[in-house]
């Protein structure tokens, strides 16, 4: 055994069967930034940029996003999601977001929370790239998630 879920003994990729798993609550958040010139953090501070407010559109790509990964990651199960929120807050350098995606099931929502993150910054990029094509997102990773067989875990330094 390799010890990777999604590849079997003999090296085939599988979907994991979760139907034996009990329903647990599940929770997941996962953390990413943009970084960003000062003008352009200016401009997203105060909505004026050229296309106007970033951050509601982003929230709600976002929450689509979670909703949608599924679809867009080989392998990961469609959930029905109870929740996912996405929070903004401004840095000295750019944007922070934080996605929490929860559930009753039988697997977790990481990749929902990650998929919320980076989906929200791309969203920020593309709304903002007439004027900062220079944007790095970076840092996106899981900051904690808790439920399910091995209970919580936290990132170091989270």
């Amino acid at each position: 055994m390799n010890g990777l879920s999604h590849i079997d003994s003999v090296g085939t990729a599988r979907m994991v069967d979760v139907g034996g798993k009990a329903e647990t609550q599940r929770v997941a958040i996962a953390r990413g930034a943009i970084r960003m010139s000062a003008a352009t953090l200016q401009a997203v501070r105060d909505g004026n940029g050229p296309k106007g407010d970033l951050l509601g559109p982003a929230r709600i790509a976002g929450i689509m996003a979670a909703k949608k990964t599924g679809d867009l990651i080989p392998l990961c199960h469609p959930l029905a999601l109870d929740a996912v929120n996405i929070d903004f807050a401004f840095t000295d350098n750019g944007v922070e977001c934080t996605a929490t995606a929860s559930l009753t099931g039988r697997t977790g929502v990481e990749m929902e929370a990650l998929t919320a993150v980076s989906v929200a910054l791309l969203t920020v990029y593309d709304m903002a790239k007439a004027v900062d094509k220079g944007m790095v997102i970076e840092g996106v990773r899981l900051i904690e998630k808790h439920g399910g067989k091995s209970g919580l875990w936290r990132a170091e330094g989270a």
